[in-house]
């Protein structure tokens, strides 16, 4: 169990795992090579399931999994045969046990395990509300200390479900006009200091193959890779991770030969990924693809669908994601994801958050715009059950330690309050 090593598929090195995020000959995006060419299902809780592809040797006691069911009522009201739901959230009837009601509870198991197997005695990341909840979540039931770093306006969604926040969680937030980049920026400098593991965002072979299950779910439930597949982005690393486990998928043999289209969505304003596919482009032009990115950012429906920054151009990114999938990219309106969260909640009984609402619109639109209802489709509802949950467990919000004025904040101020032990930044070797 646990066999794994990892490789740039781009340059072709084998690289020792120290919790490593990058090749240093290319810059590509490694991946996890795994020991078990064909998935077997283990007897393991929540995503366990599939920890023959699980870059860990251990595993966390988490109920959480995608629920991949085949949809009756919106599958009806969009007239498609084969329309299949996964469902990431908190849904007790249909077994959906993601208590912080997002699939980034997907990340933070193997994520938090990995690094501990390698030797972290605490954790940094940036969020923009949802991967921070789900890491904070996991350290309440590991012990595991977590930094999050969070702008004002996500601080809202870092809530812990059915138990209280601890000690080992410290929240920092960022004032009013910095965004999630700007909180990448902060996180980056404080992972620097002395046996703090950075979370890598999409660099993480974790946080990608935990985001990949709901792929892998949804083949072993349909029996098949879907036709297409429907998610939206912000960074673009579900996007990533969905490829990437469809072609171990491939390779598996069992599933299909054919690859599903990655139909990818983003929420207008600020679409800079979007913009940049439909150009034809492979890098993002921040003067083209989004100008006067903070505001474009302040009028979307939900902003945790932004980063300035997202893996895009790089060598495994979305762009080759999208290209070696024949995928392609929506751009949605606030008006759009309103309507469809609506349709989908009426249709299928179950409330969903905002991004989620993004993925149904963009599906909404490429039926308006002529999909083949015969093709068998995968939506990802990457979030939902939180009017659902908020009825039956507490929800306990976690209060923020500190707050900054922006990225550039002497780090002697974080220390005195996170009670870090190292006294100067010092690069970790990875």
């Amino acid at each position: 169990m646990g066999a794994y090593t990892l490789e740039c598929p781009w340059c072709g090195r084998s690289i020792t795992d120290h919790y490593t995020l990058r090749c240093d000959t290319c810059d590509g995006l490694i991946r996890a090579k795994y020991g078990a060419r064909q998935l077997s299902l283990k007897s393991l809780p929540g995503m366990w399931r599939y920890y023959d592809w699980l870059p860990a040797k251990g595993y966390i006691d988490t109920p959480g999994k995608p629920i991949t069911y085949k949809s009756e009522g919106l599958a009806k009201e969009l007239g498609l045969k084969d329309l299949y739901i996964s469902f990431n959230g908190y849904w007790p009837e249909m077994g959906a046990r993601m208590d912080t009601c997002s699939f980034k509870e997907l990340e933070a198991p193997p994520t938090i395990v990995r690094a501990r197997e390698h030797g972290g005695r605490a954790m940094v990341l940036a969020s923009a509300g949802n991967t921070a909840r789900a890491f904070a979540h996991i350290s309440t039931i590991t012990g595991f200390p977590v930094i999050l770093v969070v702008p004002e306006t996500g601080a809202h969604n870092i809530w812990i479900p059915g138990r209280e926040p601890g000690d080992a969680i410290k929240l920092i937030t960022m004032e009013k006009g910095n965004d999630y980049s700007d909180a990448i920026k902060l996180s980056e400098r404080i992972s620097t200091l002395n046996g703090m593991m950075p979370e890598g965002g999409a660099r993480n072979v974790a946080r990608r193959d935990g985001m990949g299950v709901a792929m892998l779910d949804a083949a072993v439930f349909m029996k098949r890779m879907p036709d297409d597949y429907f998610q939206a982005i912000g960074s673009g690393t579900g996007g990533i991770a969905a490829w990437e486990a469809a072609l171990r998928l491939r390779e598996d043999g069992r599933f299909g030969e054919r690859l599903p289209r990655l139909r990818l969505a983003q929420n207008l304003p600020f679409a800079p990924m979007y913009r940049a596919w439909k150009a034809g482009r492979r890098d993002i032009v921040p003067e083209l693809d989004m100008p006067d990115a903070k505001k474009q950012i302040s009028e979307m429906y939900t902003d945790i669908l932004s980063n300035r920054n997202p893996p895009y151009g790089i060598k495994g990114g979305v762009y080759d994601a999208l290209a070696d999938t024949g995928g392609g990219m929506y751009a949605i309106t606030n008006d759009e994801a309103i309507a469809a969260k609506k349709v989908f909640e009426d249709s299928e009984g179950i409330d969903i958050l905002p991004p989620a609402a993004v993925a149904v619109a963009a599906l909404m639109q490429a039926c308006e715009n002529g999909l083949d209802k015969r093709r068998s489709v995968l939506l990802n509802i990457t979030g939902g059950g939180f009017e659902r949950i908020k009825k039956e467990k507490s929800i306990n919000k976690v209060e923020p330690c500190l707050k900054v004025s922006g990225p550039d904040v002497p780090l002697d101020d974080v220390l005195k309050v996170i009670g870090w032990p190292a006294l100067s930044e010092k690069s970790l070797t990875l």
